[in-house]
C-alpha cells in the first residue's frame, strides 16, 4: 500500500487518502502513468478502491462466501421442499426427500463454519495474501487473462482436491473427519460446504494453491472463489437438468457424477474429483460409476415400450 497524507483533489477527483493501494492520486495521473485513457471498468475500480485499504478489499471475499452460499442454493431448496412432479423427474434420487428442519439445520451449521472457522482463517491468511503478490491496483486484468488464470486455478484445485479427498476416504480419515460431509447421502445445495471443521481447513489448501502459485488481480481472486463455490453448490444440488450450461464444459463432472459418490457413501472409492473427471478416469476410480451408467443404459434400451 502507498501511504499518502490527507489532501483534497479537484472536483471530479475529490478523494481523501489515508492508506491507499493505488499509486495515483487522480484519474488523470493514472492515465498518464498507464499511457492510455482509463476504461469504464478502470474508472469504476479507481473510484471504489482508491481510498480503500487492501485488507478491507481482501475481506470482501468473506462477504461473497456468505452471500452466494445463502442465495444461490435457494431455488434448489424451494424445489426440494415444493416436491413438484414436473421437477421431480430431474431429481437424481427422487425417493429421498430432505425435511425442511434438516435443510435449515444444514444452513445454520454451514454459516457457523463460515463465521467461526473460515472467517478467522481468512483474516489470519491476509499476510500470506500480501506476500504472494495478488495485486489490487490498475490496470485491471484483461478478459483473457482472467479466463486463463481461472482455468489454471480450477485445474490445480481439481487435481489437489482429488488426492486429498481420496485420502479422506481411508478408514481413519473417513471415521474421524469426512463422515460428516456424507451425512447427506442425497446432497442438497446447502450441503456443499457441510463438513467437519478440519475438512474445511484441509480442503481450503487446494482452493488457495492456484492463486498462490500464479497470483493475479484481486478481482480474479474474487471471481475464482465465487465460481468455485457456485460449482460446488451445483454438483451437490441433487438435480440434473439436461440444458445446464455446465454440460458443455469438457470433462466436467456435474451433479450426476458427484451424486453417485454420495449415494454410495462411506464405502465409496469412486468419483473423488471435485470438478473434472479426468483424474478418476486416469487412476481408475470411476469404474463403479461407469458400470452403473452402462447397466442403466442397457436396462433402459431393453425395457418394453
Amino acid at each position: 500500500m502507498f501511504p499518502y497524507k490527507k489532501r483534497r483533489l479537484l472536483k471530479t477527483d475529490c478523494w481523501e487518502f489515508r492508506h491507499t493501494m493505488l499509486p495515483f492520486q487522480s484519474v488523470q495521473e493514472a492515465e498518464v502513468a498507464l499511457g492510455r485513457s482509463l476504461t469504464w471498468a478502470d474508472r469504476v475500480w479507481f473510484r471504489y478502491s482508491a481510498n480503500t485499504d487492501d485488507f478491507y478489499l481482501y475481506c470482501h471475499n468473506m462477504f461473497f462466501l456468505l452471500f452466494f452460499f445463502s442465495i444461490v442454493p435457494l431455488p434448489l431448496v424451494f424445489m426440494e421442499l415444493k416436491r413438484s412432479k414436473t421437477l421431480n423427474k430431474y431429481k437424481l434420487q427422487p425417493k429421498v426427500r430432505i425435511p425442511s428442519n434438516d435443510v435449515l439445520k444444514c444452513y445454520k451449521d454451514v454459516m457457523s463454519l463460515f463465521i467461526f472457522v473460515v472467517g478467522p482463517l481468512q483474516l489470519a491468511s491476509y499476510p500470506t495474501f500480501k506476500w504472494i503478490g495478488i495485486r489490487t491496483g490498475l490496470p485491471l486484468p484483461s478478459g483473457w487473462e482472467i479466463f486463463f488464470q481461472l482455468l489454471v486455478y480450477f485445474l490445480i484445485e481439481d487435481y489437489t482436491n482429488y488426492w486429498i479427498h481420496r485420502l479422506l476416504h481411508c478408514k481413519w480419515g473417513y471415521e474421524k473427519i469426512h463422515h460428516v460431509h456424507h451425512e447427506f447421502t442425497a446432497p442438497i445445495g446447502f450441503a456443499a460446504p457441510y463438513a467437519h471443521w478440519a475438512e474445511i481447513l484441509i480442503l481450503g489448501i487446494p482452493s488457495f494453491l492456484g492463486p498462490a502459485l500464479i497470483p493475479g488481480h484481486i478481482i480474479t481472486f474474487w471471481l475464482w472463489m465465487i465460481l468455485r463455490q457456485i460449482e460446488a453448490i451445483e454438483t451437490h444440488s441433487g438435480y440434473d437438468f439436461p440444458r445446464s450450461p455446465t454440460k458443455y464444459i469438457p470433462f466436467y463432472g456435474g451433479a450426476q457424477y458427484h451424486d453417485y459418490h454420495h449415494y454410495v457413501g462411506g464405502q465409496s472409492q469412486s468419483n473423488f474429483a471435485s470438478v473434472f473427471t479426468y483424474c478418476d478416469y486416469i487412476y481408475g476410480t470411476d469404474k463403479g460409476y461407469r458400470y452403473q451408467k452402462e447397466h442403466l443404459a442397457k436396462a433402459t434400451r431393453n425395457a418394453p415400450s
